[in-house]
């Protein structure tokens, strides 16, 4: 076992178009670079055990380019052989050396990483073998990590490892009519988490607070770490922004509202259109994410009420999918986001407008909260009137989205990168029993609750 060495899993990372838990995985691998730490990533694509050793850098980037989950696509006899005598025995992933022979310009972007492995099917393995045995799944590598940090809820376990899992939020279980997850088979999998993992991870004071109201867990094994918005990049000057988001969107600075997030109940989105459209605003809403589960009933007023086409609906623009620099771009010129979600873990695209310098509308409880402070506009995301009033005050006052902007950016460096390594190194320090005194990079993380 080497101290110095953390283990991600790459269960999300490899979904189609990243997840806000891949933006997690990202920003973590992100931050214990920082720390000194090496770094394992367990993928769960198929890279065939019959293939040499130096095509499967060729097979890994092949696999992760056709961005679906690992479920899809056929089910060859082999594979359902294996899974018809599902065994309980360990799995040991393959190692995939990078060796730079593959172009990777234009391909999915990696986590940082020292070592690579991967098993074809992995992660669906582990949730068959979990409703069967009851038991998690355990995977082997040589010399493992001290610590391996599952970046969700995985019914997994890394032999040799003290077994982190992280929980970002109790949606299933509290917000159930917003989910088609089976609710009972969610709830084993978390005590399981809570009942055989070494520690729990969290991402707010909120999701914390669920945590134990729902679970007998003591509250000494659950830490809240935050976490971190990915580097925003460079940023872009008045004019370039303004050529960017004319070519891209047709669009001008602070001339538009954006949402960013799934199309789906949870987010709140039908409440948030019957707002505007009740706001009577010239500035457009642009709305960014794919549609989910009951997407339809989100956005009803926008296909047409009552037999006919709502006026103010045709200010209103939807768009699927972006890739991070463009979305980066819309928030950066938006007049404000909004992000009236009825429940989140954290809340990333709030945190994310306020880095990116964007004035914030959002849920006046839970995390998006917690994250935003006294620096955004705080609504009830179920009181359609007053978000009406906040969107009217958010378009006609110049002053206001400038104190906005202002204490956002203040506020968002409470989750910096920086902030977020030291959690990280309090919380592996307490857990491997080493005092929290200086990291690799000379910082001084002493003293940190």
């Amino acid at each position: 076992m080497r101290r110095d060495r953390v283990g991600i899993d790459g269960f999300n990372l490899a979904l189609p178009h990243g997840t806000g838990v891949a933006t997690y995985g990202h920003a973590l691998s992100e931050a214990l670079r920082g720390l000194g730490r090496s770094i394992d990533v367990i993928y769960g694509l198929d890279v065939s055990r019959a293939a040499p050793e130096a095509l499967r850098e060729t097979l890994f980037f092949d696999r992760l380019a056709q961005r679906r989950t690992e479920a899809a696509g056929r089910t060859t006899l082999g594979q359902a052989m294996r899974r018809a005598f599902l065994s309980p025995s360990v799995r040991e992933p393959r190692e995939v050396t990078i060796s730079g022979r593959v172009v990777r310009e234009g391909a999915p972007r990696l986590p940082v990483f020292d070592r690579l492995f991967t098993l074809g099917g992995l992660y669906p393995l582990a949730a068959r073998h979990f409703r069967r045995y009851g038991r998690f799944l355990t995977v082997r590598l040589p010399d493992p990590p001290a610590i391996m940090h599952w970046t969700y809820p995985l019914p997994l376990r890394l032999e040799g490892a003290l077994n982190l899992y992280t929980v970002h939020d109790l949606v299933p279980l509290r917000l159930p009519f917003t989910t088609l997850d089976d609710k009972v088979y969610h709830d084993r999998l978390l005590r399981e988490c809570l009942a055989r993992g070494d520690h729990i991870v969290t991402v707010s004071e909120a999701s914390r607070r669920d945590i134990l109201d729902f679970f007998p867990v003591d509250p000494a094994r659950v830490t809240n770490t935050y976490q971190a918005a990915l580097s925003p990049g460079a940023e872009a000057d008045g004019g370039s922004l303004t050529a960017r988001l004319r070519a891209l969107f047709d669009l001008k600075p602070e001339g538009y509202f954006l949402f960013v997030g799934a199309i789906e109940p949870k987010k709140n989105v039908g409440r948030l259109i019957e707002a505007y459209l009740a706001a009577e605003l010239e500035t457009p809403l642009v709305l960014v994410g794919p549609r989910a589960w009951l997407a339809d009933d989100e956005l009803k007023l926008l296909e047409g009420a009552h037999g006919m086409r709502l006026p103010g609906a045709g200010r209103i623009r939807r768009i699927d999918y972006l890739p991070t620099d463009h979305l980066r771009t819309l928030m950066r010129g938006a007049r404000a986001v909004v992000f009236p979600s009825l429940y989140e873990g954290f809340g990333l695209p709030v945190l994310e407008a306020m880095t990116l310098g964007a004035p914030v509308m959002t849920s006046a409880a839970g995390a998006p909260a917690e994250v935003v402070g006294d620096a955004g506009c705080l609504v009830d995301p179920y009181d359609v009137p007053g978000m009406t009033r906040a969107l009217r005050r958010l378009d006609g006052d110049d002053a206001l989205r400038t104190g906005l902007r202002e204490a956002g950016g203040q506020r968002a460096t409470a989750f910096s990168m920086s902030a977020y390594r030291r959690r990280l190194w309090a919380l592996h320090a307490r857990l491997l029993d080493e005092p929290p005194l200086i990291s690799p990079r000379g910082e001084h993380f002493g003293d940190i609750a």
